[in-house]
């Protein structure tokens, strides 16, 4: 299109300055002087930034002059002004051009430096996200407020701009890091003599995530019907290192336990089932967390869990919440693209346990979201939050909130930081459906996406909810019931047909037995998908009498666990 470069470095500094654009002639550096967010500033003294352990140690200076005051790069750090070390912080995030960090504030002596920065309460272990993906810059920002109106614990945020070695590094986002404490996850302090009676029970911290070969313990069963996969429960408090036997031993034991209820029968059952081992309220609105935004990320990974000690309530919560740049459609992979469909139910079919990913659910997630209890009690939750926090009007105000509150400080982000199309982006299918860099040629389009995807989701949401039980639990005259059929025909001479219906995607074995219970045929012993099955036989070289035929089918090929069984008979004449 540009035959001459002068020509196109022209068109773009118009682009620039009309449309307030994702694209910018300039790659490098803006004239930052001042601000209407806070503003911080490092120096790690010429030291390169690691990506985990050993961390390097730096000096931070953060101002804040306080709401509707301007910050100057001039003024005396006035939030803080001291030691740090730090990190890069992420997962896939990590390869990016634009890093985030993890920090820790210190003393002199190392020791932790308890502080309250840009008015959080004081800790010294802080998060300094870089949205960047997520090109509105406000989807972790949008649900860890969600989640904290909802009544949980979230991380509290706090945007900011950022120069890096005298370097500007455009918009970031303080953010708590996950932890115990008082302000934070508020469950009891484990010391290392806290190895018997209540002390004991809690509290812990642990969560699925990638990473699997950090410290923790594996689950019992795998996360699909035939996966040959792990799931890894890692440690994150107390710590890998400071974790004692005893503790380690408390809570694996008790994970199993909750697995071993989930695998079976009854699971909803007061006092033996989950409602005994779960914060179930959690549970649900961590569900609908995760349905409304559709994380492509959710329940598998950067899943964090936590339990409270036995005396203070003792159940396993779901959250704190955590990572969702690839949510309300900023993904284009599983199906989280589209404003339709639930995400925990496409995460156990066979579209998507084909693709193997690396990183699947827990299994007992499915087995929530096909408990008649669980559900009936999302759609009620689903209900009064609609009437309440989840509008899609009320949405919008607190996006045009964040959207003008970042008014200044997004064009400078995006000068450097360019959108869609720069080269510094991944480009590997991660983007929405609708080609970004021909359609988002703003923020606004940003924000519009946004906006236009919560308000359709909500309403699908509202449409589909009441209809999940149905979807999940046939009723009585479905077909694709349990059952298996009178074999045709019976009695039988030469062949017949054993029809048979399975309600999920099942392991099955069909076998045939004599009378004294020895196994004589087996004609089927493999996964199946759920709904109607035949399967012909021929009797041939067995000789005439009576005989059972028993269909078993379950989630797991043991058929140890949560099976199905129906006997029949046959008759065999000559």
């Amino acid at each position: 299109m540009f035959k001459n470069i002068s020509v196109k470095i022209l068109f773009l500094i118009i682009v620039q300055a009309v449309v307030l654009p994702f694209v910018s002639p300039v790659s490098g550096q803006v004239d930052f002087t001042s601000s209407n967010l806070p503003i911080v500033k490092i120096d790690t003294h010429g030291q390169s930034i690691p990506y985990d352990n050993p961390r390097i140690r730096a000096d931070m200076c953060v101002i804040d002059n306080g709401p509707g005051n301007i910050n100057h790069v001039t003024d005396s750090c006035n939030n803080y002004s001291g030691l740090i070390s730090m990190e890069i912080h992420g997962s896939s995030s990590a390869g990016w051009a634009k890093k985030s960090y993890a920090i820790e504030t210190e003393n002199p002596d190392s020791s932790n430096n308890n502080v309250p920065l840009l008015g959080m309460p004081p800790e010294n272990d802080w998060i300094l996200y870089a949205p960047y993906y997520d090109r509105s810059l406000m989807r972790n920002v949008l649900v860890y407020r969600l989640s904290s109106e909802m009544g949980w614990y979230a991380p509290r945020t706090r945007y900011f701009e950022l120069v890096l070695n005298g370097k500007y590094q455009g918009v970031y986002v303080l953010v708590e890091k996950i932890k115990r404490d008082k302000n934070r996850v508020k469950i009891s302090k484990l010391t290392p003599d806290d190895n018997a009676g209540d002390s004991l029970t809690g509290g812990y911290i642990f969560k699925v995530d990638k990473e699997q070969w950090k410290p923790g313990f594996d689950s019992k069963y795998p996360p699909f019907p035939g996966s040959d996969q792990t799931i890894r429960y890692q440690y994150c408090y107390p710590k890998a290192d400071k974790i004692t036997p005893e503790q380690q031993n408390y809570i694996s034991t008790y994970v199993w336990h909750f697995e071993d209820i989930m695998a079976g029968g009854h699971i909803n059952d007061p006092v033996n089932g989950y409602p005994a081992i779960l914060n179930v309220k959690a549970f649900i609105d961590y569900f609908i967390v995760n349905e409304l935004s559709k994380n492509v990320d959710g329940y598998r990974l950067s899943s964090y869990l936590y339990k409270k000690r036995d005396s203070k309530g003792g159940k396993i919560l779901a959250g704190p919440v955590w990572d969702y740049n690839f949510s309300f459609g900023n993904v284009a992979y599983y199906n989280a693209q589209y404003y339709t469909g639930w995400e925990l139910l496409y995460f156990f079919t066979n579209e998507y346990f084909k693709h193997h990913d690396a990183f699947q659910a827990p299994f007992w997630w499915n087995s929530l979201i096909h408990d008649t209890l669980f559900v009936q009690q999302t759609i009620q939750r689903w209900h009064e939050l609609r009437d309440t926090l989840i509008t899609p009007d009320r949405f919008h105000r607190i996006i045009d909130a964040i959207a003008d509150t970042l008014d200044e400080a997004k064009d400078r982000n995006f000068t450097i930081w360019i959108g869609p199309g720069d080269p510094k982006l991944p480009s590997d299918g991660w983007f929405p459906p609708s080609d970004p860099i021909d359609n988002f040629h703003t923020y606004l389009d940003a924000i519009n996406y946004l906006k236009s995807w919560i308000d359709q989701r909500i309403a699908w949401m509202d449409d589909n909810f009441e209809d999940l039980l149905t979807s999940l639990y046939p009723p009585p005259e479905d077909n694709y019931n349990f059952s298996i059929d009178q074999n045709k025909p019976n009695p039988v001479s030469d062949h017949t047909t054993f029809t048979y219906r399975i309600p999920y995607h099942y392991y099955v074995q069909l076998n045939i037995y004599n009378t004294t219970g020895q196994r004589i045929a087996s004609m089927v012993n493999e996964y199946q998908d759920r709904g109607e099955h035949s399967v012909d036989w021929s009797p041939r070289g067995l000789p005439a009498g009576i005989y059972i035929y028993e269909l078993r089918a379950g989630p797991y090929s043991d058929l140890t666990s949560e099976t199905r069984r129906a006997i029949k008979k046959l008759v065999i004449v000559k």
